[in-house]
C-alpha cells in the first residue's frame, strides 16, 4: 500500500482520538469502549461502501481501510510495549506490594484457571481437539490492560481496587501469552491432547528469564541515562528504546516472555530512575510516556476494532452457543478465583482481605480487548493451523470481547455506583463538610481584605459579600450537623488530614530537591500507609503505619547478621546510610506538620482533637530522634554531614529561584541566566552523592562510649570491639526470656529495656548492662527482658565476658552493685577474681 494512504488513514485516525474523548466525557461511557465502537463503525462502513453502488466515488479510500496492514506483530511488538512500560512507571510500585498475593493469585491462577475452564468446557460441546480448546481459552483469559486500566481509571474507582485491577492486567498478560505460546505450538504440530503438566513446567523459565531481561536492560539503561545526565532529552530517547529492547532480546534470544520483560524493565526504571535522574527529567519522562501510551492504546482499540468485521467473516447460528458457553465459562473461573480462592487464602493468613463489594467490581471488569484480538489474529494468519480451527478462534475471541466491553463496559460504571464504591464515607462527607467550612472562612477573610486593598466599590462588595454569607452560613449547618460524629471518627478524620499534610511536604522538598527523589519516594510510601491506616485502624492503624518507618525491619537484621557473621558490609552501610537520611528528613517533616495541627485541624476539628493529634505527632517525635540518637552513637559526625549537605541543597534551591525571579523581571538575560543554571547545575552535582559510611571502624568509637569500659586499654578495646555483636530490637522485642540458658550478656548501646522478675519491673536506658547475674548464679534466668523502645544492643558471650570480668575493675564494681540492687550477695557470684584485685574489691 503506498505510504500516503497509510499516512492519511493514520492521521485520519489520530482525528478520530481527537474526537472521542470528549464524545466520551458528554455519554458517560469509558474511553476505550467509544474508540471500540468508533473503530467497528469506520470497518463496517468500509465494507458497506465496497458492497454499495451508490457511493462508487468512496470505494478507494473504503478499500485503503479494508486492506490496511494490520497484522498481530504490530499490536504485539508496536503497542503492547508502550502500554505496559507506561503503566509500570505510573504505579506506586511500594503501596502494590501490600496486595501482591491476590495481584499474582488473579494475574497467574487466574489465567490457568480461566484457559482450562473454557478449554475444557468447549472440548465437551465443539468438535474441536482439547489442544485448539485450550488455545482459545489461552487467547480469551487475558484482560486487556489498556481497556480495564482506563476505565478504572475514568470512574474514580476506589485507590486499593485500581491497585490490583492495574498490577492484574498488567502481569496477566505474560501468563496468557506464554500459555498461548505453548499450546499453539501443540495445535501446529498436531498434537490434539497435550500434558498439562508439560505446558505448565515451562511457566518458571519464561517469568524468570524474562524478568532477568527486563532487569538487566533496565540497569544497563539507567546507567547510561545518568552518564548523559546533562542531556534530557537524550534520556528520554533511550527510555523510549527500553522496552521494545527488552521485549525483542528476551523473545528473540532468550526464549522468555517479553511482556515479563517490558514489566520488568519498567518496574526497575520505577525504582531506580528518580534516584538518578533529575526531578524535572524524570517530570519530563513520564510526560512523555503519558502521550505515547495514550496514543498508542487509542490506536490499539481503533485498529483492533477495525478488524472486527473482517473477524466475524462465516459466523454460523451454532457458533453464537459455543460463545455462550466460553461466557459463561469465563465468568464462572473469574468467579471462583475471586469468591472462592482469594477468601481461603485470607482465611489462612497469606493475603489481605478483599472485600466483596471489591471482588464483585473485580469481576465484571474482567475485559478483554485489543491483546485477545491480536492473539487471535496470529492464529488466523497461520498457515499451519486448520480451517476450522482459525474461524472459530476469530469468531469467539472477538465475540467475548464484544461482550465484555459493550455489556460489561457500558455498565461498569453502573455496577460501580450500585456497590457504592463511588461513594464518600460517612468519615469523608463529614471531612468535606468541614472542610468546605474552613475554607469559606478563610475566603470571606480574603474578599475583605481584597475589596479594601482595591478600593471597589461598597454597594457591589456587600451585595457579593451577601451571597457569599448565605453559602457559608449553609457550609457551617452542614458542618454543625456532622458534629454528632464520634470523637474516635473526628480523631480518623484529623488524621488522614495530618497525612496528607506529610505528603504534600514530601512532594514539597522533592520539588524543592531538598530531599533525594529516592528517599521522597519511600518517605511517600510511608505517608500513604499512614493515610491507609488511619482510615482502616484509626489510631491504632496510624501509629503502627508510623511505627514501620522507624523500627528494624528484616531486611536490616540480613545485614547485620552478613556484617557480624560473613564480614560482607555492603548492604548494612546501605541500609544505614537510608536510615540516617530518611530520619533526619522525618523529623524536619514532624516539624512542619506543628503549624499544620496548630491551624487546620484545630479549625476544622477542635481543640480536643488537635491536642490529642499535637501529642502522637510528638511522640513520633520522640520515636525518631530516639532512633536517631541509636545512629549517632553509633556513627558519631555522621549526621551532621546529612545535614550540611541538607543545608547546602537548600542553599542552592533559593539561589535557584532568585536567578528565576531575576530572569522573570527582566535583570538577568536567557544568557547569563543558562551560564548562571548551568553553574548551579554543577554545584548540585557535587550534592548528589551521599557521605561516605564506613562501619567497619565505628565498633571502637561505640565501645569508647559505656563508662563499664572505661578502664581498659587500647587493645583490649581493640579485642573487645572485635567481639562484641550488635544486635536491634525493635519496641516489643522479647530480648531474654524466663526459664532459659544464660550464655551472654546485654549492653544497652542506644534505647531502653524493661526488666520483668515476678510483679517488679526495672527499666534500663544507654550504658547500662543485663544479663549477667543469672550467667554468674549458673542457673536459668528468672527474669523476662522486653526492649520499650527501638534498641541498639552490644552482645558478648560468656567465655569472652569472663576474661573481661578478669581485666575491668570498673565491669566487676557494677556487677557487684547490680547485684546488691537484686538483694544478692556479691560473694555467691562466680567473679573469678584476681587475688589482688579481690582483696581490693573485699577492702571497699
Amino acid at each position: 500500500m503506498d505510504i500516503v494512504v497509510i499516512t492519511t488513514i493514520i492521521t485520519s485516525l489520530f482525528v478520530v482520538i481527537g474526537v472521542a474523548e470528549p464524545l466520551a466525557a458528554r455519554l458517560r461511557l469509558p474511553f476505550s469502549v467509544i474508540l471500540a465502537v468508533l473503530g467497528m463503525a469506520i470497518g463496517l462502513g468500509a465494507v458497506f461502501f465496497l458492497d454499495t453502488d451508490l457511493t462508487d466515488a468512496l470505494n478507494p479510500g473504503a478499500q485503503a481501510i479494508i486492506d490496511l496492514p494490520i497484522r498481530s506483530d504490530v499490536f504485539l511488538y508496536v503497542f503492547l510495549p508502550t502500554l505496559l512500560f507506561q503503566a509500570t512507571l505510573g504505579m506506586n510500585l511500594r503501596r502494590m506490594l501490600d496486595d501482591w498475593m491476590p495481584i499474582l493469585m488473579m494475574a497467574i491462577v487466574a489465567v490457568i484457571v480461566a484457559t482450562l475452564s473454557i478449554g475444557y468446557a468447549l472440548s465437551w460441546v465443539s468438535p474441536l481437539p482439547l489442544a485448539a480448546c485450550l488455545l482459545i481459552g489461552a487467547i480469551v483469559s487475558t484482560t486487556d490492560p489498556s481497556a480495564v486500566v482506563s476505565i478504572f481509571r475514568s470512574i474514580s474507582a476506589p485507590r486499593r481496587l485500581s491497585r490490583i485491577i492495574e498490577g492484574e492486567s498488567l502481569l496477566n498478560d505474560a501468563a496468557a501469552i506464554a500459555l498461548f505460546g505453548l499450546f499453539m505450538s501443540f495445535v501446529m504440530l498436531g498434537r490434539p491432547d497435550p500434558l498439562l503438566s508439560e505446558a505448565v513446567g515451562q511457566f518458571p523459565l519464561l517469568i524468570v528469564g524474562g524478568a532477568l531481561t527486563g532487569w538487566l536492560t533496565a540497569r544497563v539503561a539507567v546507567w547510561l541515562m545518568a552518564f548523559v545526565g546533562r542531556w534530557e532529552m537524550a534520556q528520554i530517547s533511550i527510555s523510549v528504546a527500553l522496552p521494545y529492547l527488552a521485549y525483542i532480546v528476551a523473545e528473540q534470544s532468550v526464549g522468555a516472555s517479553g511482556v515479563i520483560a517490558v514489566v520488568a524493565t519498567g518496574l526497575t526504571l520505577n525504582l531506580t530512575g528518580p534516584g538518578r535522574l533529575s526531578p524535572v527529567a524524570w517530570t519530563n519522562l513520564q510526560e512523555v510516556w503519558d502521550l505515547l501510551a495514550h496514543w498508542a492504546g487509542a490506536l490499539i482499540f481503533i485498529l483492533a476494532a477495525l478488524l472486527i468485521p473482517r473477524m466475524l467473516e462465516g459466523a454460523q447460528p451454532s457458533d453464537f452457543g459455543l460463545l455462550a458457553v466460553v461466557v459463561l465459562a469465563a465468568t464462572l473461573a473469574r468467579a471462583a478465583v475471586l469468591f472462592g480462592l482469594l477468601p481461603l487464602l485470607t482465611t489462612i493468613g497469606l493475603s489481605p482481605a478483599v472485600e466483596r463489594p471489591y471482588r464483585t467490581a473485580m469481576l465484571w471488569g474482567g475485559l478483554r480487548g485489543a491483546v485477545t484480538l491480536a492473539l487471535a489474529l496470529a492464529v488466523t494468519e497461520s498457515t499451519h493451523i486448520p480451517l476450522e480451527t482459525k474461524r472459530l478462534v476469530g469468531i469467539l475471541a472477538t465475540g467475548l470481547t464484544l461482550f465484555t466491553l459493550i455489556v460489561q463496559g457500558t455498565t461498569l460504571r453502573s455496577v460501580i455506583t450500585k456497590l457504592g464504591l463511588d461513594k464518600l464515607s460517612p468519615l469523608d462527607t463529614a471531612l468535606s463538610r468541614q472542610v468546605i467550612a474552613v475554607a469559606l472562612q478563610s475566603v470571606r477573610e480574603d474578599m475583605s481584605r481584597t475589596a479594601e486593598n482595591y478600593d471597589l466599590t461598597h454597594d457591589i462588595v456587600r451585595n457579593e459579600a451577601k451571597q457569599f454569607s448565605e453559602r457559608l452560613d449553609e457550609a457551617v449547618k452542614a458542618a454543625e450537623d456532622s458534629a454528632q460524629i464520634l470523637d474516635r471518627d473526628r480523631i480518623t478524620l484529623g488524621l488522614i488530614a495530618l497525612a496528607g499534610a506529610e505528603r504534600d511536604s514530601v512532594l514539597a522538598r522533592m520539588r524543592e530537591r531538598t530531599m533525594s527523589s529516592v528517599l521522597s519516594e519511600k518517605i511517600l510510601s510511608d505517608a500513604d500507609r499512614l493515610i491507609e491506616g488511619a482510615r482502616t485502624g484509626g489510631r491504632i492503624g496510624y501509629q503502627r503505619a508510623a511505627n514501620r518507618s522507624v523500627v528494624y525491619g528484616k531486611s536490616f537484621r540480613v545485614a547485620v547478621f552478613l556484617h557480624n557473621r560473613l564480614r560482607i558490609s555492603l548492604p548494612l552501610t546501605r541500609i544505614t546510610t537510608d536510615r540516617f537520611e530518611r530520619l533526619l528528613m522525618q523529623r524536619l517533616i514532624l516539624r512542619d506538620l506543628d503549624g499544620f495541627v496548630r491551624g487546620r485541624i484545630r479549625r476544622i476539628h477542635g481543640r480536643r482533637v488537635a491536642e490529642l493529634l499535637d501529642d502522637l505527632l510528638a511522640r513520633r517525635s520522640e520515636a525518631v530522634e530516639a532512633a536517631l540518637d541509636g545512629l549517632r552513637l553509633q556513627y558519631p559526625g555522621y549526621a551532621e554531614k546529612f545535614e550540611r549537605r541538607f543545608i547546602r541543597r537548600t542553599a542552592l534551591r533559593l539561589e535557584e529561584r532568585e536567578y528565576a525571579v531575576m530572569r522573570e523581571d527582566g535583570l538577568v538575560g536567557e544568557e547569563l541566566y543558562s551560564v548562571l543554571m548551568q553553574e548551579v547545575a554543577a554545584r548540585r552535582a557535587l550534592t548528589e552523592g551521599r557521605p561516605v559510611l564506613d562501619i567497619a571502624l565505628k565498633g571502637r568509637d561505640l565501645v569508647r562510649q559505656f563508662p563499664l569500659f572505661s578502664d581498659l586499654d587500647k587493645a583490649s578495646l581493640r579485642k573487645l570491639s572485635r567481639a562484641l555483636r550488635t544486635r536491634y530490637a525493635n519496641a516489643g522485642d522479647t530480648i531474654i526470656a524466663q526459664d532459659e540458658l544464660a550464655r551472654s550478656v546485654f549492653f544497652i548501646a542506644s534505647g531502653a529495656v524493661e526488666v520483668e522478675l515476678g510483679r517488679h519491673t526495672t527499666r534500663l536506658g544507654r550504658g547500662e548492662m543485663f544479663g549477667q547475674l543469672a550467667m554468674l548464679l549458673k542457673r536459668p534466668r528468672r527474669v523476662n527482658v522486653r526492649a520499650l523502645a527501638p534498641s541498639t544492643l552490644l552482645e558478648l558471650d560468656e567465655t569472652r565476658f569472663r576474661r573481661l570480668l578478669r581485666r575491668s575493675e570498673a565491669m566487676r564494681n557494677s556487677v557487684k552493685v547490680s547485684a546488691k540492687n537484686r538483694m544478692i550477695d556479691p560473694a555467691v557470684l562466680d567473679l573469678d577474681e584476681p587475688a589482688d584485685t579481690s582483696e581490693k574489691g573485699s577492702g571497699s
